[in-house]
């Protein structure tokens, strides 16, 4: 449910009518505008009296929300959300490019690669230290290693890093990580989930490989119910009947989030397509689409990569797609998008 109020309203009433509202048991979500501002009310609203709500004179209406999702919902939260610090935020109108290797193999690839992303005008590093792989067989990430990796690379080019993490068991080695992923296996892993609503560090939310959108914004809910506004949305294409590429791109559902909630939401086009060659068309149409940014899979020796190289663009390859005739940033600048 939420309570729209009149304009210019008393503070101190405000904050009455919002203890009266957690005496019921709910709890209060409090989103002000510059011209509107609104009450989203969480929990059982079979106990509240809309009539007597609508008479107070704080009050201009009164409207249920059928979705199940309320904290991530936009009619709670009407502003779009920025996550992440000054000159690497996400969302509103800050398209913002997330760069690196599948996983973390050298303290070498992992400088030579975010030196090369960070000139390119990535804003973030991204690499894999625990890596969910199909076969027990598979290369499964360096773990510790790879997180003390990563941080080396932040280290030597500034870029603040954004890896995977596989089970609540290990927040404590995520202790420096500037955003947290979950990957798509785990987008309903919700005791993960839980935990990390507790946290206040960024977390990029994977959509998983056959889950809808609805799914996807349920699995958000849990960790902005538990405290965490800082949530970042990621389409990486789902599993279809199709088999030309890796995955499908759901496109669509780039504008479909953008309508339904306030969270920023960027595109995966590597994982999407599967082969290197797909992800510039692939990234133009995210960004075609309303997206607030991209991660993309940068090796500097895709050939030799441990993981998803086929998918994965060289260094000259990602500053053609970021810095050439077409490139994206001149893209995301005529969009109104910061880059």
């Amino acid at each position: 449910m939420i309570v729209i109020l009149k304009q210019n309203p008393d503070r101190s009433m405000v904050s009455a009518l919002i203890e009266v509202f957690r005496a019921q048991g709910l709890s209060v979500n409090l989103s002000e505008g510059s011209h509107t501002t609104i009450l989203g009310l969480i929990g059982d609203t079979s106990v509240v009296d809309i009539d007597a709500i609508r008479a107070n004179p704080l009050v201009a209406d009164v409207r249920r929300v059928s979705e199940p999702y309320k904290a991530a919902n936009r009619r709670f939260h009407p502003a779009d959300t920025i996550v992440g610090g000054p000159g690497a935020e996400i969302g509103q109108g800050h398209f913002t490019v997330i760069a690196g290797p599948c996983s973390v193999e050298s303290e070498q690839q992992m400088v030579t690669v975010a030196n090369a992303v960070k000139k390119s005008g990535a804003r973030y590093l991204r690499g894999g230290a625990f890596k969910p792989r199909t076969s027990p067989y598979a290369f499964q990430g360096l773990h510790e290693e790879g997180i003390r990796l990563l941080l080396e690379a932040k280290r030597a080019s500034g870029l603040p890093i954004v890896t995977e993490i596989m089970s609540e068991t290990h927040l404590d080695l995520f202790a420096d990580v500037d955003v947290i992923q979950v990957g798509a296996r785990n987008m309903q892993n919700f005791q993960l989930l839980k935990e990390l609503g507790h946290s206040r560090k960024p977390i990029l939310l994977k959509r998983g490989l056959s889950s809808t959108i609805e799914e996807l914004l349920m699995s958000a809910e849990y960790i902005l119910a538990g405290g965490n506004p800082n949530v970042i949305l990621c389409e990486r294409g789902i599993r279809t009947f199709e088999t030309a590429t890796r995955n499908t791109l759901d496109v669509s559902a780039v504008a479909v989030l953008k309508r339904q909630t306030h969270l920023p939401v960027i595109v995966d086009p590597s994982h999407s397509g599967g082969v290197a060659w797909l992800v510039e068309p692939l990234a133009r149409a995210a960004v075609a689409a309303g997206a607030d940014g991209l991660i993309i899979e940068v090796h500097p020796s895709p050939k030799t990569a441990l993981c998803d190289g086929a998918q994965s663009l060289d260094c000259d390859q990602f500053d053609e797609l970021m810095n050439g005739p077409r490139g994206l940033r001149a893209r995301a600048a005529f969009e109104d998008k910061s880059l």
